[in-house]
């Protein structure tokens, strides 16, 4: 039987990912989040709505995207490419005939039962090696409706379930998914509030009263920490988080290293840049300072 038309925006799809969860996993990203963390990597996730990125160091300035778009959005003056985006429809036309990868539509609405399909189509994976289905972002839950009825699918399919989370939510909404959610990945950025704020757009008092439901109910939680030099590296905030996570049951920390590999994106989607320009750090210091909590590490 077909399911309610419930329709989401996707970013993107990865089949055999192996760093979202357990085993060999399909993970979907959908577009929206509460956070606007300074180091984000995927900014093309941020805003809930469709977008599209002109790359003008691909453009040749062919000009085949200016006859396909249908609403007149691309043009080609003295050989440079304007581009009108309050025009744009999200059509895919130029993304399309663009032999130079310059142009890249962010955003595909997609039904449950499309997503649940191409999930299934992987089925066998999953068993073989105790894989499944992750949901990231963004923040998965910006799009709760969706988000909770493809994980409600996957579970009367028998397949495990992950959701990569900022724990940005309403706690209402957080229960909801523990009937279909196996493991949830928690990001967690800083400690303190006030400098969380100050990174990430918002504080963290909702995140860290979320870990401690999704603990208290028992679920579980592997905890990534993105490790970003003079932002939240320091000593003293590694301490109070360890302090912090030592009292909950997390089943495992990971340290996601820096990188600044996203300028592209920005530029391309006219956003403002706001990468720390930092080196990855060494993550061995940071490791050793969090273990003195007796944190299991990946």
């Amino acid at each position: 039987m077909d399911l309610p038309v419930i329709t989401g925006i996707l970013l993107d799809t990865k089949r055999f990912a192996v760093h979202d969860g357990p085993g060999i996993r399909t993970a979907f990203y959908l577009k929206g989040c509460p956070l606007r963390c300074l180091w984000c990597h995927n900014p093309e996730s941020i805003s809930p709505a469709r977008q599209i990125g002109l790359f003008e160091h691909n453009c040749c300035h062919c000009g085949d995207c200016v006859p396909v778009c249908p609403v007149q959005a691309h043009r080609m003056v003295n050989e440079k490419h304007q581009f009108s985006r309050e025009n744009c429809t999200f059509c895919g036309a130029c993304e399309e005939i663009c032999s130079g990868r310059a142009l890249k539509v962010y955003g595909k609405r997609t039904t449950v039962q499309e997503a649940l399909n191409i999930a299934l189509e992987d089925e066998s994976f999953y068993r073989e090696s105790g894989g499944g289905v992750t949901l990231s972002g963004g923040e998965p839950l910006f799009q709760k409706e969706f988000s909770l009825a493809l994980l409600q699918e996957l579970k009367k399919n028998g397949i495990h379930t992950a959701l990569d989370t900022c724990a940005f939510v309403s706690q209402k909404t957080l229960k909801e998914s523990l009937e279909f959610t196996d493991m949830y990945l928690v990001d967690f950025k800083h400690f303190d509030s006030t400098e969380h704020k100050r990174l990430t757009g918002q504080p963290n008092e909702l995140i860290k009263e979320n870990l401690k439901f999704l603990s208290d109910n028992h679920a579980r939680i592997e905890i990534r920490i993105p490790l970003i030099p003079g932002c939240n590296d320091s000593p003293e905030n590694l301490h109070a988080t360890g302090n912090f996570l030592k009292d909950l049951h997390i089943e495992s920390v990971k340290l996601l290293p820096y990188h600044s590999y996203a300028r592209a994106k920005y530029s391309a989607l006219q956003m403002p840049d706001t990468l720390p320009e930092s080196e990855s750090p060494n993550l061995q210091n940071h490791v050793e300072i969090l273990q003195n909590y007796n944190l299991i590490f990946l």
